[in-house]
Formats: structure tokens, C-alpha cells, sequence
């Protein structure tokens, strides 16, 4: 489960479009050829207006990352389940691919064991992913494509923690030159 967590946190996925991927959805991106297989990502399920289908939306991969760790779960832990004719990325043992609830009910407990906030749910991965690309300079129009909102202002509701962010990082920048000078008045 923890790869499809990442991967939802990789590609900025809802939980139903993370649950929904097969492995057929992962491909090469012509323009980011140092990702390899894992150079996009097809959504094929993605949030429809009311009386819609679900609205499909190709996502390029932009963390280093998220090759490797794709590559580990499509070729040495997948294959371990038996999932033969399975086109499911995350299959189950019960059914064709695992549920909403069993998203959940390991993301909770996850978050309990790493005694996270309560108010983390599977959607923060989206929101961290929406707030990262902003903060790392990516073009705010690329992630509002990236997670498919069709307005700039719903993309700009994710990142409401940017100027935490700021002061956030002035403090660690301060706190680890504290602790380097302090390290270097030792060792003279």
C-alpha cells in the first residue's frame, strides 16, 4: 500500500483515480526520456461534473523518484501476488483492485503509527503535491494541469501553506546554521 500512497503523492491522484490505475497507465514521455517507463501517468478516472464521465487527464512525472519506486512495485512486488491477466496496479485478494475503505483503513493506520495528525486524510498527499510543485517554482498553469482543475482559483485553495512554508524554511536555514557554527567552535 505504501507505493500507491506514493504514487498518489507523485502524480497529485484523488484516491479513486489512484485506486483506478492499471498498469498500462504508466508510459514514457517523449520529452522526459530520464524517467523511463514512468514518464506519465494516464488517469483515465478522474473527477466528472455532476452527469459527466469521469474526465481523463495525462499526468508527467516530475519527481526523480518516482521511477524507482514504480519500477520495485511493477517488477519484484506485484508479481509476487499472482496477478496474472490482472490489469490492476493495486489488485486486491479479494476482488480486481483494492476499495475506497481499504485506502482509508491503511492510511489511518499508517498515520497512527507514525503518530501523525488526525486531520491528515489521503487527500494531503494531493495538497502537498499541488504546494511542493508551487514552492519548487513549477508554472502555476502546469500544476493546474497536472491535477486537472479546470479553474486557477480551486489549484490556489491547495496551497494555502506557502507562506508557512517561507517562515518555515527561514527557520530551519537559522536553526542548522546555529548548529554547524556551534559544531565548528567544537572542533577548533
Amino acid at each position: 500500500m505504501w507505493t500507491a500512497f506514493k504514487t498518489a503523492y507523485a502524480y497529485g491522484t484523488r484516491r479513486n483515480e489512484t485506486r483506478m490505475l492499471d498498469t498500462a497507465d504508466f508510459g514514457r514521455n517523449p520529452h522526459g526520456v530520464e524517467f523511463g517507463e514512468y514518464g506519465r501517468c494516464q488517469v483515465r478516472f478522474g473527477k466528472a461534473k455532476k452527469g459527466s464521465p469521469p474526465k481523463r487527464r495525462g499526468v508527467l512525472t516530475v519527481f526523480d523518484w518516482t521511477p524507482d519506486v514504480l519500477d520495485e512495485w511493477f517488477t519484484e512486488v506485484r508479481p509476487q501476488f499472482g496477478t496474472d491477466g490482472n490489469p490492476a496496479a493495486w489488485p486486491s485478494e479479494r476482488d480486481l483492485r483494492i476499495g475506497c475503505q481499504r485506502i482509508n483503513s491503511r492510511f489511518k493506520a499508517y498515520r497512527e503509527a507514525l503518530g501523525l495528525d488526525d486531520g491528515l486524510d489521503f487527500h494531503s498527499l494531493r495538497r502537498s503535491y499541488v504546494t511542493h510543485l508551487i514552492e519548487d517554482g513549477w508554472d502555476p498553469r502546469f500544476v493546474q494541469e497536472q491535477v486537472g482543475h479546470e479553474h486557477a482559483s480551486t489549484t490556489s485553495i491547495y496551497t494555502c501553506v506557502s507562506s508557512d512554508f517561507r517562515t518555515l524554511r527561514r527557520h530551519l536555514d537559522d536553526t542548522i546554521a546555529a548548529a554547524l557554527q556551534a559544531r565548528s567552535g567544537r572542533n577548533a
